[in-house]
């Protein structure tokens, strides 16, 4: 069943806290709400949904969640629940962004050129099959989930078994984003990893962006650099440089770790092997020099 993009924006119809909701997410994962809909469109249980903020608000528009229809068309009990025939599906949405970190039409129409994105989504707007990859590798790496690392410990389930990384907005920047990209190149500057190079087509342009400079110099007046400030980092790497860390570590100390693990503990080694890793590092630390 092809995904729909649902149109809304704060001050029409479907009212709903959006802050709280954003919230919720957060906290328990998912946010019901009845949506109105009219008979007429096909969209039953299970289809994947993508919500577009329209430009009323003063946010501005864009992309801003996604999630699944649970429910099939009901009758409405109230009229604010539904459109004016009365019917609604029941939505869950998984992923929220907090408003004003939309995605930006611009970005949509350059990433996802299948879809005409605008005012045009006010009814419920399939999105073509062709465009559907685009759309979730563009979700991937600028909504909610590219925010937060998870790292569920193998075998437990309890909340103190999920460490998260939390990263700031200028990591998810796409004009920012671009510009480090452009200057640094997508592979990890921490242990040279391309996704481009391991996955081919499906790796192209992938890698996280990480925010360099300590948040405690992050003032009203601070000016980002996408240059400086900004460099590629694999999923691994970006996790590593913050955990157990209460300022993240750099580039450099990220590099020495990954030269001076060598091998496990215990571990029988050959004698070739060390003298590869030893020429490694002495390659390595000629390279920071």
């Amino acid at each position: 069943m092809a995904a729909v993009i649902l149109g809304w924006n704060t001050d029409g119809r479907n009212p709903w806290n959006y802050r709280d909701a954003v919230e919720q997410v957060r906290e328990a994962g998912r946010f019901f709400v009845r949506w109105g809909v009219n008979r007429r469109r096909n969209i039953g249980p299970g289809t994947e949904v993508w919500l577009f903020l329209h430009g009323s608000s003063d946010a501005g528009s864009g992309l801003i969640g996604h999630g699944a229809v649970l429910t099939g068309i009901c009758q409405a009990g109230h009229r604010q629940d539904a459109q004016a025939d009365g019917q609604y599906v029941g939505v869950v949405f998984d992923a929220l962004l907090p408003l004003g970190e939309q995605i930006r039409p611009d970005v949509l129409a350059t990433a996802v050129p299948g879809v005409r994105w605008g005012n045009a989504i006010r009814q419920p707007t399939t999105v073509p099959l062709s465009a559907e990859p685009g759309l979730r590798r563009l979700w991937r790496e600028l909504g909610p989930a590219a925010a937060t690392v998870n790292e569920l410990v193998p075998g437990t389930y309890p909340v103190e078994a999920v460490s998260s990384i939390e990263v700031n907005r200028y990591e998810r920047d796409p004009d920012a984003r671009r510009i480090c990209l452009a200057f640094h190149g997508t592979s990890c500057a921490a242990c040279s990893f391309s996704f481009e190079a391991r996955y081919g087509e499906l790796g192209e342009g992938f890698i996280h962006v990480h925010h360099t400079v300590p948040a405690s110099l992050l003032g009203n007046g601070y000016q980002l650099d996408p240059v400086a400030d900004l460099v590629p980092l694999c999923a691994n790497c970006h996790d590593m440089a913050h955990r157990d860390a209460g300022t993240a570590r750099s580039v450099t100390e990220l590099r020495n770790i990954i030269a001076s693990a060598g091998h496990l503990r215990g571990e029988m080694v050959a004698e070739q092997t060390l003298e590869a890793q030893e020429n490694a590092l002495r390659i390595l630390n000629a390279g920071l020099d």
